[in-house]
């Protein structure tokens, strides 16, 4: 599990998704499950869980992609301590970590990513690195009612 720089927000693999303690010494609040291929952990009560069922590759809904990338830029925007994670932490939690702090930034998903998997282990799948970016740029944000 590593901290993006600046940022209350953490990358992570399936293993750091079931370490309780350690999120709740993170001070995380809030996890982001991207693992198809992975249970849901079991986490204590005052974490946040949001689970999005994504395979490494093509083939993954549009809409789930763009749940996914909308729902993480919110907790970034809201400043809640996030942990994203999926099965290896190197293809989904980048992906969808960079196209929401691209969404957040105002940035381009391209830069975003370059940044955070700067100097560290990643493998992040073409084909899902495309069909991300493409799900995110049919459309903003949708308006939530205040």
């Amino acid at each position: 599990m590593r901290q993006i720089a600046q940022q209350l927000l953490w990358l992570g693999n399936a293993g750091d998704a079931r370490d309780a303690s350690r999120l709740i010494d993170s001070g995380i609040e809030a996890l982001v499950d991207l693992a198809v291929e992975e249970p849901p952990p079991r986490l204590p009560r005052q974490i946040a869980y949001c689970r999005f069922p994504l395979t490494d590759g093509a083939g993954n809904p549009p809409g789930l992609l763009a749940t996914a990338v909308f729902a993480t830029a919110c907790l970034i925007r809201h400043r809640v301590p996030t942990l994203v994670c999926c099965g290896s932490g190197m293809s989904r939690s980048p992906a969808i970590v960079a196209v929401a702090l691209a969404v957040v930034r105002g940035d381009s998903p391209e830069d975003a990513l370059r940044q955070i998997v700067a100097g560290c282990p990643h493998d992040v799948s073409p084909l899902l690195w495309s069909d991300v970016v493409s799900a995110c740029r049919r459309g903003p944000e949708p308006e939530l009612p205040m």
